[in-house]
């Protein structure tokens, strides 16, 4: 792990997105069914999932410090036949929180996929990406970036 000790505890945030793609036709029965597979609710369980994912980011990725979240915000919502998923972390730290942003995003995606699976397995999770990080040395806004 990178040695944080001489940096000071500020407040750090980072929000990430990820997607996934569905075919026409499960899109069009998950909005017919309220969102609901034959495993139950989609959005909501992959929130839940999400969140437990985004806790538990140093037990996945070998060199990421564990942090005490004190924040772990997960959005779903479609967009034409994609789900789009942000999630949003904070925490006061010596470490940047975009590893359990992506994570968040990640297993959230992940879920989707397995909740909807049943449906179809051309289901395509894609892009996972940072939108921003704040309260380190460096700051980072896809916005900004591009």
């Amino acid at each position: 792990m990178v040695d944080v000790s001489e940096k000071s505890a500020t407040k750090r945030t980072a929000v990430a997105e990820s997607r996934v793609r569905f075919p026409p036709a499960v899109a069009a029965a998950l909005r017919e069914n309220g969102l609901r597979s034959p495993k139950g609710p989609v959005f909501d369980t992959a929130i839940v999932a999400g969140v437990m994912g985004a806790k538990r980011t140093h037990e996945l990725i070998p060199f990421c410090h564990p942090l005490g979240l004190e924040k772990c915000n997960l959005a779903i919502e479609m967009d034409g036949d994609s789900a789009v998923i942000r999630c949003s972390v904070s925490v006061h730290h010596k470490t940047g929180v975009e590893m359990e942003a992506l994570t968040g995003a990640s297993i959230a995606a992940l879920t989707i996929y397995d909740m909807c699976k049943a449906l179809s397995h051309d289901i395509v999770i894609g892009d996972t990406r940072l939108l921003s990080k704040d309260g380190g040395k460096s700051g980072y806004s896809l916005e900004e970036a591009s």
